[in-house]
């Protein structure tokens, strides 16, 4: 009976869950991106992995496809036609791939410690996207540092401006990972969205052909793909070190038209950035909404 005496008379500790401010979802953004670029330097076999597939394809793919293609490059090699489009698969999957720790969050409880947090719930899914990119860009880097391997010269400006779009891309396709990942309760359903989507996007692109004299359809389809007005512009400017015949630089690096109209590269980049700002508005309204 004292003890129940007590325990009622017993003074209640208060409990102050502070106000939020800009300060304390900046601060909660930087904690969820600095996480996720701690695991991701922790996880050395990732770093190694990520990049062995776009290495694949540019000195394997690009070295078998060499003989077959010489003649109709204007004398430029394969590789270095292909090089613009190997910076972006560097990203993709990197990119892409991140968004699936927000989902190994929510299967394995760590989400959940986070939503009870006091904080903005898009201020997570920001957290993740710039986590998410910066590990992206930072994968990509290595690649451009390959550049000279593939017949590409160094220069200040031509990598400042590839580091540029990357960026871009990497923000837009960590998004667009973000949107597909909000919702998804298990890593194999992911995984599996992600597959689908990964080899379409790339393939039509003009990744790995030239975007002009395409049949109609898949023309249609090259200009609906996102990637693709990311690989053109990070072409463009790898083409313009590059000392070529003026009909090898039309046929290989003739830009995007629509109706006759050549695409603008800047133009270019800021539709990949609109895509990316649409996608994480997505993210963050699907992820605000869920339970």
């Amino acid at each position: 009976m004292t003890m129940a005496v007590d325990l009622a008379t017993a003074p209640v500790a208060a409990v102050r869950v502070p106000t939020r401010s800009i300060t304390g979802e900046l601060r909660a953004i930087k904690i969820v991106c600095q996480r996720d670029l701690i695991r991701f330097a922790d996880d050395r076999l990732r770093m190694v992995m990520s990049l062995i597939q776009p290495f694949i394809f540019l000195f394997i793919l690009g070295a078998g496809l060499s003989a077959l293609t010489s003649g109709s490059t204007g004398g430029v090699d394969i590789r270095t036609f292909m090089y613009p489009g190997i910076l972006a698969m560097s990203l993709l999957f990197t990119a892409l791939f991140s968004s699936a720790s927000i989902v190994w969050d929510r299967e394995f409880g760590f989400l959940r410690e986070m939503l009870v947090a006091p904080v903005w719930r898009g201020s997570i899914v920001i957290g993740k996207c710039l986590g998410g990119s910066t590990v992206s860009v930072l994968q990509g880097i290595l690649v451009v540092a390959v550049a000279g391997l593939v017949g590409v010269p160094y220069s200040p400006t031509m990598i400042l401006a590839v580091i540029g779009l990357q960026l871009l891309l990497a923000f837009t396709l960590t998004s667009l990972g973000l949107m597909i990942a909000v919702r998804i309760k298990q890593i194999q359903s992911f995984m599996a969205i992600n597959q689908m989507l990964v080899m379409p996007l790339y393939f039509i692109s003009g990744a790995l052909f030239p975007v002009s004299h395409l049949p109609a359809w898949l023309a249609v389809l090259n200009r609906l793909d996102p990637l693709t007005y990311a690989i053109t512009p990070i072409r463009h400017v790898v083409f313009a070190q590059l000392d070529i015949s003026p009909l090898a630089r039309r046929t290989l690096d003739p830009g995007i038209t629509w109706g006759g109209w050549t695409v603008p590269p800047l133009l270019d980049a800021a539709i990949v950035f609109a895509i990316g700002l649409v996608v994480l508005a997505i993210a963050i309204v699907r992820f605000s909404r869920d339970d």
